[in-house]
């Protein structure tokens, strides 16, 4: 028994040894707007994704995968410092990440990663469509620990504007190919360097005003203009992941690199047929289609091929990558409301022992594995409660026939927001206090971008921005 034990200590000290000497080059792909039910693997009714297919079909694909928020800026948040949206400064899309939270780029920097942004940005407090992030941005992605950066504020479309390192770049084609080809040439100069990297690419599709090209939207010719262009830009999403996968495969990169591919937000309402695969609720509500999306784990040389059915989030992102490097955990910026999912990548491991918290607005949700409490008000002390497994459209309100374990959730949830109100006041950092932060205000109103309006109102994704004022 004691030598059964002594090789398992030995095999298990020798499996945490390759995670640290032989890191992984890891890559965070993420979406705008994509439902959780507009995948193939999930067989929709009209979009084909072979390239996630594949993806899902190699790694870990979680069935209940959940973005941190129902919008856009705070679930980027929640990915780079592994906290709800509400401590880091991110309260709603369009707001600044506070500068003194931690970050995941920050970490693997210093640990040796060369990292880079490309896509959308949206933590820099600027409102509107997505244009070039200033050199001078106090917020930029360079700010936050990004050696290199091809970025714009929000979304964007075809024949993009964007800013690289805070110089203007025009750029042409679709905007899923171009930030996947300007993160190939990234990766391929790390590789023959023999550097590891952290890229992180954040797409502005299928985000709208919709624009794809008539190849991608073709098959989709009998749905109305915004659904078209909707699917045509998540078609486009789709072959620029194989396009990025089939790279990993040339440049013998794809074993020793670990992809974590998730979308922002639930799908939209106005986008048919179903973007949600039939959940409650959408983009902006705490309802499972609002909060739950698509996500995948790939990395070949770790991974065990697996369907899970674990509760995760954006939010274990940051905890799981510090726990593969074997990093110190003062990496993270406490409280942390993530965990590591690493126990996972080799065997299912059961109910989430801590539960996954949400706050947005004056709204909130404590998911306790198939049980969700929801806050429909914070402050009016309004709250319901579902099981997910009987009730997965969460048409139920279970309290009264659960009331013991309503008011422990309700409990539980509460002293959770009493740690985040501590943590708006800027309680976790070593200030004790919230430095200043830019408010979120449109790009067309910010001085710094007055010099550049009259030349901008000639481009058709910002014309009718600018004669508006927002």
């Amino acid at each position: 028994m004691k030598l059964f034990i002594s090789l398992l200590l030995l095999i298990l000290i020798s499996c945490e040894k390759i995670y640290q000497n032989n890191r992984p080059n890891i890559i965070l792909i993420m979406t705008d707007d994509q439902g959780w039910g507009q995948t193939g693997y999930y067989n929709h009714s009209v979009l084909e994704t072979p390239n996630l297919d594949a993806m899902a079909s190699n790694g870990i694909r979680f069935d209940r995968f959940y973005a941190a928020a129902p919008v856009c800026s705070p679930t980027r948040a929640s990915v780079l410092t592994g906290r709800s949206n509400n401590r880091t400064g991110v309260l709603q899309h369009g707001y600044a990440l506070n500068q003194q939270e931690k970050t995941i780029a920050e970490t693997l920097k210093n640990v040796g990663y060369s990292t880079a942004h490309f896509g959308k940005w949206h933590l820099n407090g600027l409102r509107g469509p997505g244009v070039p992030i200033l050199i001078e941005d106090s917020h930029s992605p360079g700010k936050f620990g990004f050696d290199h950066w091809l970025t714009v504020t929000n979304f964007f479309d075809i024949d993009p504007l964007m800013s690289e390192n805070g110089f203007f770049i025009d750029l042409k084609g679709d905007s899923s190919d171009i930030i996947v080809r300007e993160a190939l040439k990234f990766i391929e100069e790390k590789s023959k360097e023999s550097q590891p990297f952290f890229t992180v690419i954040w797409d502005g599709s299928p985000h709208d005003p919709f624009l794809a090209s008539d190849e991608d939207r073709i098959k989709f010719q009998h749905l109305d203009e915004s659904s078209q262009n909707h699917y045509g830009e998540l078609v486009a999403f789709d072959r620029s992941l194989g396009l990025l996968r089939k790279k990993l495969q040339e440049l013998d990169l794809a074993d020793n690199t670990l992809i974590w591919y998730c979308s922002d937000n639930g799908g939209l309402s106005k986008i048919k047929p179903n973007t949600v695969g039939g959940l409650r609720g959408s983009k902006g509500t705490v309802y499972e289609g609002g909060l739950r999306v698509p996500g995948i784990i790939e990395w070949p040389a770790v991974i065990d091929p697996k369907v899970s059915r674990f509760p995760a989030s954006t939010m274990d992102i940051f905890p799981t990558i510090v726990d593969i490097l074997g990093l110190p955990k003062d990496n993270l910026l406490n409280p942390i409301d993530g965990i590591s999912l690493m126990p996972i990548f080799h065997n299912e491991i059961g109910k989430r022992i801590k539960k996954i918290p949400f706050r947005y607005k004056d709204q909130g949700v404590l998911l306790d594995n198939n049980y969700k409490l929801i806050a429909t008000s914070v402050k009016e002390n309004e709250f319901v409660l579902f099981n997910l497994e009987n009730d997965p459209i969460e048409a139920q309100n279970i309290a009264q026939e659960k009331p013991i374990l309503f008011d422990q959730m309700k409990t539980e949830f509460k002293k959770w927001n009493q740690t985040v109100e501590s943590s708006m006041l800027g309680k976790d950092y070593p200030e004790g206090k919230v430095l200043k932060n830019p408010k979120s205000h449109f790009w067309m109103k910010d001085d710094r971008y007055k010099p550049f309006l009259e030349e901008w109102s000639k481009r058709p994704e910002y014309r009718d921005r600018i004669l508006r004022g927002k």
